[in-house]
Order: C-alpha cells, then sequence, then structure tokens
C-alpha cells in the first residue's frame, strides 16, 4: 500500500514529532503548489487535502483555498488522516500491517480499553486479535467519506471476502517459553499492559518497547530477554523458578 505523501529521509520517533513532521511536509507541498500557481486558489483532492488547506490558511488567510463540495465534510477527521499516513509511512517505528491501524487513534484519542480489541486476554494465555467482524461492528456505522482512507477500503475488502487480516507480530518469545497473559492479568496486583508493550496509546504503529532492566549486582538486560523478564519477577516477588516458564 502507498500513498502519494512527500519523504523524508530523517523523521522524530515521536508520536508527536512525526505527526508535526507529516502536516510539515505536506504544508510545504501545498505552499509549493500555490507559488507555481500564482494567484490560483489551492483545490483539495481529498477530505484530508481538505483538512490541511484549512489548517494553512488559518496560519495566512490570505491564501486562497477551494474546497469541492465532495470534500467539504468533517469526516475522516484531520486526525484520523495524520495517523493513517503515519501508520502506513516506513519511517514511523514499527511494522507497516495490512491494515495501517493505529493505537494512538484508537486507544488514545477514543479511550478504547486493550481488551475490548484484544478480548479473553484475561483468561487466555495468548492475547487474540479482534475479528474482522468486530472491527466492522464500529466501521460500518461510519459515513461512506472514511473510504478515502485505504485502511477503512481494506477493512471492508476482508469482511466482504471474509478473510481474516494477517497481522504481523510484532512480540515473539521463544518457543520453549511459556507465556500466558492470563496469570499475568490475573496477578495480584495484575501486570499492566503498558509494562511490557509501552505507551501503546501514543504510537501510531506498535513496536517492541525499548527498555533496560538492571540486575541488582549492575547487569543490563533488554525488553523480552530472559535477564528482563526474571527481574520483574523478582521485583514482584513472583516466582522465579525454571519451571515458572519453562514447561
Amino acid at each position: 500500500m502507498t500513498t502519494n505523501r512527500p519523504r523524508c529521509s530523517h523523521l522524530p520517533t515521536t508520536a508527536a514529532g512525526i505527526a508535526a513532521l507529516l502536516v510539515a511536509g505536506f504544508a510545504a507541498l501545498l505552499l509549493a503548489s500555490a507559488v507555481a500557481a500564482g494567484a490560483e486558489p489551492l483545490v483539495a483532492t481529498s477530505v484530508c487535502e481538505a483538512h490541511e488547506l484549512r489548517a494553512l490558511q488559518e496560519k495566512d488567510p490570505d491564501l486562497a483555498i477551494q474546497i469541492p463540495k465532495e470534500f467539504d465534510t468533517p469526516w475522516p477527521s484531520r486526525d484520523a488522516c495524520l495517523s493513517h499516513e503515519a501508520a502506513l509511512d516506513e519511517d514511523t517505528p514499527g511494522l507497516v500491517q495490512p491494515i495501517p491501524f493505529s493505537h494512538k487513534h484508537h486507544a488514545g484519542k477514543f479511550k478504547i480499553d486493550c481488551q475490548y480489541c484484544h478480548s479473553g486476554t484475561d483468561e487466555s494465555a495468548i492475547a487474540g486479535v479482534p475479528s474482522v467482524e468486530l472491527c466492522m461492528g464500529c466501521h460500518s456505522q461510519f459515513p461512506a467519506s472514511y473510504d478515502e482512507l485505504s485502511g477503512i477500503r481494506t477493512l471492508k475488502e476482508h469482511w466482504e471476502n471474509q478473510e481474516p487480516i494477517e497481522w504481523l507480530q510484532v512480540h515473539r518469545l521463544p518457543e520453549h517459553v511459556q507465556f500466558r497473559h492470563n496469570r499475568h492479568l490475573q496477578a495480584d496486583p495484575p501486570v499492566e499492559c503498558k509494562e511490557c508493550h509501552g505507551l501503546v496509546e501514543e504510537y501510531d504503529k506498535v513496536f517492541v518497547l525499548e527498555d533496560t532492566k538492571w540486575w541488582p549486582w549492575g547487569l543490563p538486560t533488554r525488553t523480552l530477554e530472559m535477564g528482563w523478564c526474571i527481574q520483574c519477577h523478582r521485583e514482584k516477588k513472583a516466582s522465579q523458578d525454571c519451571y515458572t516458564c519453562h514447561y
């Protein structure tokens, strides 16, 4: 999946920085078009472009813009457009998924609980992924103008063809490690999702959290390494017996 967006060789890694740079790059492209066209107004060719043109005009009231009637709608929102672009961008940290799903947009802006999409995680060893039916339960109610986003079109194609979404796995442990989500979520106190996965509500694309835990004698261990897990068990006074994870 590709988009006609400007490319940048060096992007920041924070979600806010990425969004700002996407906006800046698109704004620069539009302004360049305005200069080339002279006094001709900038004409939006999509709802997302219409959002950016309005943002540019707020900064420069003298800028002439034109929003065709079919693109003069608030949907998809500007936030949705920006998150969709960031989730598609190969330079945004994380894998480009078959559908550019933004946790920042869903879990961050709209506060959708992790277990609404990853249901049963507190009762199952494995954290499942949402079905196409679950996604369509929300998106089937959205205005048709959302089809401008390639991810929405891909979602609807999977629904029409009754095909599952082939998500790319981000977090993977060796086969000999028996990690059970339910045991961690049922612990007292429960292990929060962010302790292993980071602040996903701030990410447009999920990636392996960069974290280092230090053993008491100064040994560093990184995310998902054996020592990283053991140090967490040590801090929470959980079992460190080999058979806890290897059975």
